[in-house]
């Protein structure tokens, strides 16, 4: 599948997406936008209790609906090798063992789906569909419970706890962060087809197709080529999308049970139980330095919720032994099991949430000893090496993003002293906060189809989520190979495309960025040696030698005459030029340790009187390597940021005690940042490639951009109004509690 139709122009505006077009224009299909013959829909039945046991289904009203084809339950399935026993459930690690438990772990997991010939008969006959249960007792309060989990040790330990237990600076607090929802704008949703017995096709909503094939392939105990999975457009994922969901599986079970292609999106209230979530935390920093600044050790704990039924840990604890040269540290963490829905990476995972304690700790510790607190970051970085693995940075200028961020948002006309900006009831403060992610790269290939007329089509299986890497992708090519952008294509997730890892992570554009020079270099050296029939000269060339342009090749070192397209396809017989490549990490992994980072800074103001705040100004200043597609790269950091402002401002998504059920579990009752909430927001980029990453020298950016926003928001409102604000979000009423 192509990102482009044929009906229309797929040329790139110049400076606009490869998928822009198709995604104004409509052209450009989501999962469950696809139109495949014969296709029934599919509704889920969400239990109505958190914990229990199923005696009864009740589906015999469900069944007289009109169209009802056939209703999959615990006791009515289609067969699913993978999830045969307890012991295939657990060697599957696929989580919910949806319909093949009589168990209920939390409120609203699946126990039927029925299939109708049309949406709106199955809905309603899902409503009509009802159980009967055995209780038992439930937890969903996460702080209620995290005191009764011990913690234990999360990584290894450095220095000791006593060697700065006696300096004259120390803070100490604990942090709370609410449970927070991904919330991207498509819904999940998958068609499933089963083009025969042992052959699958999926239409999916997801950030990464291979991931699927090869879920499917383990469950179903098929050949993973026997399965396809397209995913070419997404509405975003935030993380969402980086496993296999019980969804997706229900659909596929569906299309099994009624041999007949099956379509099942699911409803917005099931998004918040269905695809993960950033799970509630609490952590407790102890942190000391000497009267000079310098921070001589940290002890951080964290406990994050997880479900009953599988064992999620953030890693909250990680970003602590990245950014600093902390000399002693020790890492503690547990996770809480509540009947709720299993958690997931939501942008940012872990670092965002444990970055939030550690800058605010580091902020608290500036006033403390009266030092600014740019300048107490700048004397603390660990610049030169891991201070973790001990190995050296490959690049790290966090410490120039610093600096330039706090030039860009005029940090000397913060004020020392909290409180002192006032405008009648309104206060304003600055606050910064610096964030961190390990910058990644996995394997990946790439393909290119070069046609006679000198057009070519990029091709990779990655899945573009909104991210760019499809626009990248396309930059690349054009540098790599000289052809101009309006004579490339990009091609993109479809499983039977080469093969890539999934877009999340900060590695997608990293990853598969290897792959596409390699298989440009190849494709200069096939033309080469075609050309060489020509043309003695072009003979055991260089790929770097090699210039290709819109109607052929010549070389750099030699005066050659060009050796057009339609002379090499000609003489050698040719009708397309089909290569794959691929590229990964190696050694240098062992000589270097990579990472990307940011610094935040922002302007608040505060009113005193109704605690409602605004964000004034946000900048940040990322350092990527280097940067391939500006544009996209700063709506990376823009977005990541808005989502900072949610994370700081207004994201809770909260459990019903009583009834164990999610409250607001909706756009109304759940509250993000739009655009009303964020100003426009200052991106900068270093700008400085990484040589040793992987051929283009591009870092990671969709982390970054928002670990340390929440952290940098709650400092510049304690600058404001002096009151330290420990728990997220940060309401008004928050701000305005004298207690």
């Amino acid at each position: 599948m192509a990102f482009f139709d044929e009906s229309f122009d797929s040329v790139a505006p110049a400076e606009g997406r490869v998928e822009g077009v198709a995604k104004v224009t409509g052209k450009g299909k989501y999962a469950a936008e696809y139109e495949v013959r014969g296709v029934c829909y599919a509704v889920l039945v969400d239990s109505s209790i958190a914990s229990g046991t199923i005696k009864n289904i009740n589906l015999q009203n469900a069944k007289q609906v009109a169209g009802v084809i056939d209703i999959v339950t615990h006791q009515h399935k289609p067969q699913v090798p993978g999830l045969a026993d307890e012991a295939k459930i657990k060697e599957s690690r696929f989580g919910l063992p949806v319909f093949h438990t009589d168990k209920i772990y939390f409120k609203g997991q699946p126990i039927a789906i029925v299939i109708a010939d049309t949406l709106e008969n199955a809905t309603y006959a899902a409503s009509l569909v009802t159980a009967d249960y055995d209780t038992t007792p439930f937890k969903v309060d996460f702080e209620k419970e995290h005191p009764l989990n011990p913690l234990a040790h999360a990584g290894k330990e450095r220095g000791s706890l006593d060697s700065w237990n006696n300096l004259p600076h120390i803070v100490e607090a604990s942090y709370n962060i609410k449970a927070e929802v991904h919330n991207p704008m498509e819904m999940h949703a998958t068609i499933a087809h089963w083009i025969s017995n042992d052959r699958l096709k999926l239409f999916d909503k997801n950030q990464g197709v291979n991931n699927v094939q090869r879920s499917f392939a383990r469950l179903f105990n098929i050949p993973e080529k026997n399965i396809e999975v397209f995913s070419e457009f997404v509405g975003g994922g935030f993380g969402s999308g980086l496993r296999v969901w019980p969804g997706a599986l229900a659909a596929v079970m569906a299309a099994k049970q009624v041999n007949r292609p099956v379509k099942l999106m699911l409803t917005r209230p099931q998004m918040f139980h269905s695809v993960g979530y950033r799970p509630a935390s609490w952590q407790k920093v102890k942190m000391g330095a000497d009267n000079e600044g310098n921070i001589a050790g940290v002890w951080h704990q964290a406990k994050n919720g997880t479900s009953v039924y599988e064992s999620f840990g953030e890693g909250i604890t990680r970003v602590t032994r990245l950014i600093y040269k902390f000399p002693n540290l020790k890492a503690e963490s547990a996770i809480v099991p509540l009947n709720l829905s299993t958690p997931t990476w939501m942008r940012g995972p872990g670092d965002c949430t444990g970055d939030f304690a550690i800058e605010s700790a580091i902020d608290e510790l500036s006033y403390q000893i009266g030092m600014d607190p740019v300048q107490l970051r700048l004397k603390n970085l660990a610049l030169d090496k891991n201070p973790d693995s001990g190995l050296p940075w490959s690049t790290n200028f966090i410490d120039e993003c610093i600096k330039k961020g706090a030039a860009m948002i005029d940090w000397t006309q913060r004020k020392n002293k909290p409180g002192q900006t006032r405008d009648g009831d309104w206060s304003t403060g600055y606050g910064m906060a610096v964030g961190m992610w390990n910058a990644g790269r996995g394997n990946a290939s790439a393909g290119i189809e070069m046609r006679k007329d000198g057009s070519i089509t990029v091709q990779t299986a990655m899945t573009d989520i909104g991210t760019g890497t499809g626009t990248g992708m396309y930059n690349i090519a054009h540098e790599v190979t000289g052809i101009p952008k309006s004579k490339i294509k990009i091609e993109l997730g479809n499983s039977t495309l080469p093969p890539a890892p999934s877009q999340g992570g900060s590695t997608g554009l990293s990853s598969v960025s290897g792959a596409v020079v390699a298989v440009c270099s190849a494709l200069k050296l096939k033309l080469a040696e075609y050309a060489a029939t020509i043309n003695e000269k072009y003979k055991g060339v260089t790929a770097a030698d090699v210039l290709l342009s819109e109607n052929g090749i010549s070389l750099k070192s030699a005066n050659t005459e060009l050796v057009s397209y339609s002379q090499i396809w000609s003489k050698n017989n040719l009708t397309v030029i089909d290569l794959e490549a691929s590229s990964g990490p190696g050694e240098e992994r062992k000589q270097y340790a990579f990472c990307s980072s940011a610094a935040h800074f922002c302007k608040v103001r505060v009113n005193t009187k109704t605690g409602k705040l605004k964000v004034e100004k946000l900048v940040c200043v990322a350092d990527g390597g280097k940067i391939v597609n500006e544009k996209a790269a700063a709506n990376q950091m823009s977005g990541a940021a808005v989502g900072g402002i949610g994370m700081a401002l207004m994201e809770e998504q909260v459990a019903d005690g009583h009834l164990g059920g999610l409250v607001g579990n909706d756009l109304a009752g759940y509250h993000f940042a739009v655009n009303a909430d964020a100003p426009i927001i200052d991106v900068a980029f270093i700008g400085k490639p990484d040589v040793n990453i992987n051929p283009t020298g591009a870092k990671g950016l969709g982390e970054v951009g928002i670990i340390g926003v929440a952290a940098a928001i709650s400092n510049a409102i304690y600058n404001a109004t002096g009151k330290r604000l420990r728990d997220l979000p940060i309401t008004p009423d928050k701000i305005l509690d004298k207690s």
